[in-house]
């Protein structure tokens, strides 16, 4: 059965256009369109309706040790009132899920993984499921602070990966400094009772309410990772190039003897930053050639509408020379490794 998030008669009456995403139908693009969002959140503001993603609390004085036991990052660099971005991994070193992980107080902990995975993180780490008793709301965007200083009662926004406390017409809301377009933001997290009043007070104040298009393009364009495309099964985090998601100094956790053989043997394949050079989107699932020699394959692809260019990211063999190109149809496409973010994002 499709679940709904608490928001979800509001985005029909703001004429979203929806989309099966995680089990839930989510909107995808609004009447203005997925470019228009897009621009927005990269010059202006855009609040999402991130709720499908998951939440279980746990809680209690082993609630750290468990944490600390199953994801591959160290909570002892941070501390309450902190979120840290960590990786929960399969025997093999695969990446089962991505998380953030919120340290509320000293025994409290919200640990947020995507829509579809929070099965794996309730039987790794235990706790309690509360993704459906909140709301979560992403306002994105060089001018989102001005925005949510202006509908939420708070003293202080927080800083990046830094959590404070602030209300909604008296309703306590948690506001961290996370999200997922690569630019500043905030993310709140509400009640369901005050989520709709909270949301189109964020659109009627000027945010552009978006979808899960330009949530992705945003995120392709900052080059940041997608669950099922970056990570998953039989893609570590050193495949993606996320070594420093992993403490090896911290103890043992799932997956660490497998990625320490990884490591020693030679990390293979790589993931690396395409561009087509043209309007040419590079699509996600098309194999990367060097010459006759399949080198690779794109694991997202799109169009950047800042560069106005195709871009991509890639698994490549570690050994792939710079000169690639894609085959389709006919016809064939020259690539130009680059770095990623694919444009200057400052937070």
């Amino acid at each position: 059965m499709t679940k709904t998030t608490a928001l979800h008669a509001t985005h029909l009456g703001l004429g979203a256009k929806m989309t099966q995403f995680g089990g839930y139908e989510m909107p995808l693009a609004y009447p203005g369109g997925t470019l228009a969002e897009h621009l927005a959140v990269r010059e202006d503001a855009g609040v999402f309706d991130v709720s499908h993603l998951g939440t279980v609390e746990v809680v209690g004085t082993d609630a750290f040790g468990r944490l600390q036991a199953a994801l591959t990052n160290d909570l002892s660099r941070i501390g309450p009132r902190r979120a840290q971005y960590t990786h929960l991994l399969d025997d093999d070193g695969s990446v089962l899920d991505d998380i953030i992980v919120w340290w509320l107080d000293d025994d409290r902990f919200q640990v947020m993984p995507n829509a579809a995975n929070t099965a794996n993180v309730l039987a790794s780490i235990g706790g309690d499921d509360i993704t459906h008793d909140r709301t979560i709301l992403a306002v994105q965007g060089p001018l989102a602070r001005g925005y949510v200083r202006g509908v939420l009662a708070v003293e202080e926004l927080p800083a990046k990966n830094r959590i404070v406390a602030g209300t909604y017409r008296g309703a306590s809301v948690l506001i961290a400094g996370t999200g997922y377009t690569g630019g500043d933001g905030v993310e709140l997290f509400l009640p369901n009772a005050v989520a709709e009043e909270c949301f189109l007070a964020l659109v009627e104040a000027g945010v552009s309410p978006c979808g899960l298009g330009s949530r992705d393009t945003l995120r392709l364009e900052a080059g940041l990772p997608l669950h099922g495309h970056e990570l998953g099964n039989g893609l570590t985090p050193l495949n993606a190039r996320l070594d420093w998601v992993v403490k090896f100094d911290k103890g043992d956790f799932p997956g660490k003897g497998a990625l320490l053989e990884q490591r020693r043997r030679g990390v293979s394949p790589l993931l690396a930053g395409l561009r087509s050079g043209s309007r040419a989107p590079l699509r996600t699932g098309e194999r990367v050639y060097a010459g006759d020699v399949e080198v690779g394959w794109v694991s997202s692809g799109g169009f950047s509408p800042l560069l106005k260019e195709g871009i991509g990211l890639a698994f490549l063999d570690a050994d792939a020379p710079d000169a690639l190109h894609l085959r389709r149809g006919a016809s064939t496409i020259a690539l130009q490794r680059c770095t990623y973010p694919f444009v200057d994002l400052p937070r």
